[in-house]
């Protein structure tokens, strides 16, 4: 009988760490603990390491980590995270395979949430998919002829920075649009449009607005078959889907846009899923850098 693979997914963010175990295609053994984001580097990287090791009573065959920012994911080397800032360049992937003695795989969480979904998702009938997280921030990660496409250290796909009215995509599509403009969480709102609240549902609809303008550049740059939204703000899609599909529709190459699927995550857990497939996409060599 074949052995199971057991693989460790972590996904890294400014306020936690969350992780599990992939074992015959299902997350066992979740775990999250709170990120210490503003402590030095070296109390950061003790930590990640002891959660992992909090696994080995596991015989775990490899450990792929997902981790927003620019990754040079061939070295593993984590650069400059806004939420976490002594990460400034930090080798992630030899500190702990040094420390763990276990091989390491290291990328984007944007790029692992849309590997996630490719893999264990329905998005796995496209040959072309972009995954949208929203949350505090906004990432993309995106899958082209069948493969992860990351260009140059992930730098693919980080429209946060791209110009949109009078700043940046970041700033209308992430949680900041909620709290800047209108000072309130995208949480609050949604109960209340839960409830009918006309103000809340304006917010909402012009948030969808702003969302299908940024899919609109999407579709300008990579024509994907479907786009995949996850992260905390995609629990009030069923609030902005409509302005945000009319705003869509404006896309002025139909072929393309009405070929198009926009749909939510169904993938519970699809960034620490994404992650393992890192692991598991690789024959996993033996480690030995205590030599």
């Amino acid at each position: 009988m074949k052995k199971s693979r057991l693989i460790l997914g972590l996904d890294i963010g400014g306020t936690s760490i969350n992780a599990g175990l992939l074992k015959d295609g299902k997350l066992i053994e979740k775990k999250v603990i709170p990120t210490p984001s503003h402590a030095p580097q070296e109390v950061i990287l003790s930590t990640i390491a002891e959660f992992i090791s909090s696994y080995f009573s596991y015989d775990i065959e490899g450990i792929g980590i997902g981790i927003p920012g620019l990754i040079d994911s061939k070295n593993g080397i984590v650069y400059n995270l806004e939420n976490i800032p002594a990460f400034t360049k930090v080798a992630l992937k030899k500190y702990l395979e040094e420390k763990l003695n276990k091989p390491v795989f290291i990328n984007n969480d944007a790029n692992c949430f849309a590997l996630g979904e490719y893999k264990f998702g329905s998005a796995s009938k496209y040959n072309h998919v972009v995954g949208i997280t929203l949350g505090t921030g906004i990432g993309t990660g995106i899958i082209t002829n069948n493969s992860l496409y990351t260009g140059f250290i992930c730098g693919a796909g980080e429209w946060g920075g791209v110009p949109y009215m009078d700043s940046n995509f970041e700033n209308y599509c992430g949680s900041k649009f909620f709290n800047t403009f209108h000072e309130a969480t995208a949480k609050d709102l949604a109960e209340k449009a839960a409830k009918g609240d006309k103000k809340a549902l304006d917010v909402f609809k012009e948030y969808g607005t702003h969302l299908g303008n940024l899919i609109k550049y999407i579709l300008f740059t990579y024509a994907p078959e479907a786009v995949v939204i996850g992260g905390s703000i995609s629990k009030a899609y069923p609030y902005f889907s409509e302005s945000m599909h009319e705003t869509v529709n404006t896309f002025p190459y139909k072929s393309i846009s009405d070929h198009l699927e926009i749909y939510t995550s169904t993938v519970e857990d699809a960034a620490i899923m994404g992650a393992t497939a890192l692991v598991e996409e690789t024959t996993v060599p033996e480690v030995n850098i205590a030599k």
